[in-house]
């Protein structure tokens, strides 16, 4: 942690990245982080390769996060947040490949140690865990915008504090969150509470996709490029849909298969979620993705035939 914060203290321009597809926790620890810095006076650049997903865009600054690296500005730095792998950055990696000095701050225990620096703690509840160490540790002050920022990212990546990754300081940094002004009601409502329309259509056409295997152990969910069309939504809309699956009695592992919108047909991101009981994150590694035991995911070409088949081939193994 001090030889990132000497890093950080003594260059003057910053870019951050977080991973594709942005979570909570991701958005929630770009931002603490970024304008952390920024009050520090260093002039900062906060960069995903993909759209805000629509429960996240309540949160204050997030129009601040781009989708392009700015031209013309010398970045010093590069700061790659809650990612296991520069890849998962998407094609802001090649402008990461660039940095003088790349940092590598993450919770993932599938994490590939890349960067120069590095600070990854796989018992940290989420990333924005160790944000909120990293920027008491600056003495930089929290005010309420990286409050809420830093609580969201805790909030979204424990499950509301239902799964296993809920520790003692997750309870202990959202108090002082709250404390800070942040309102969980508010919070809460905008993540869990308000869907629209065609999110409402698009959950029921992944209900309806839901299969479950033979020895009724693994559920596998679909969601198509041709449901989000039909439904008018977004990739991102399909957030947290997973666990709907995961839900269902006496399965162990849940798989959202989401086809993607690539350059050629047959790409897919599957997700999977466990109950504790399998580690997910070795099933993904193995795949040549990552994560948690619990939550981890992977990315994929080929029929979607043959994705089913791969995992139908793993519940049996359940």
């Amino acid at each position: 942690m001090q030889s990132i914060i000497h890093q950080l203290t003594r260059n003057k321009r910053v870019l951050l990245t977080t991973h594709t597809h942005p979570d909570g926790d991701a958005i929630g620890s770009l931002l603490a982080l970024g304008l952390s810095l920024e009050r520090m006076g260093k002039t900062i650049a906060m960069v995903d390769d993909d759209p805000i997903p629509a429960i996240y865009r309540f949160l204050p600054k997030v129009d601040r996060i781009t989708r392009r690296v700015p031209s013309g500005v010398d970045f010093d730095i590069a700061v790659v947040l809650d990612c296991g792998s520069l890849q998962r950055v998407g094609a802001v990696a090649r402008a990461v490949a660039l940095m003088p000095v790349v940092v590598n701050i993450d919770h993932h225990v599938t994490n590939e140690a890349f960067g120069d620096f590095r600070l990854v703690d796989a018992d940290a509840c989420a990333t924005a865990e160790i944000i909120y160490r990293l920027i008491r540790e600056m003495s930089v002050p929290i005010d309420k915008i990286v409050a809420t920022a830093i609580y969201t990212g805790i909030f979204t990546d424990t499950g509301s504090f239902r799964f296993s990754n809920t520790n003692l300081e997750a309870f202990t940094i959202c108090q002082e969150m709250v404390a800070l002004g942040v309102d969980p009601y508010q919070v809460a409502k905008h993540v869990y509470g308000t869907y629209s329309l065609g999110r409402i259509k698009l959950l029921n056409m992944a209900l309806d996709s839901i299969e479950l295997t033979a020895n009724g152990k693994m559920t596998i969910m679909t969601l198509s490029l041709e449901m989000f069309r039909e439904t008018r939504t977004q990739p991102e809309d399909g957030d947290g849909l997973i666990n709907y699956a995961r839900r269902i009695e006496d399965v162990r592992v849940a798989a959202l298969i989401q086809e993607l919108n690539g350059n050629s047909p047959g790409q897919y991101h599957v997700s999977l979620r466990s109950d504790g009981s399998v580690d997910v994150a070795r099933i993904a590694q193995a795949r040549g993705g990552g994560g948690h035991a619990s939550a981890a995911g992977f990315s994929v070409t080929a029929p979607l035939a043959d994705v089913k088949a791969d995992l139908l081939r793993l519940a049996e193994q359940l």
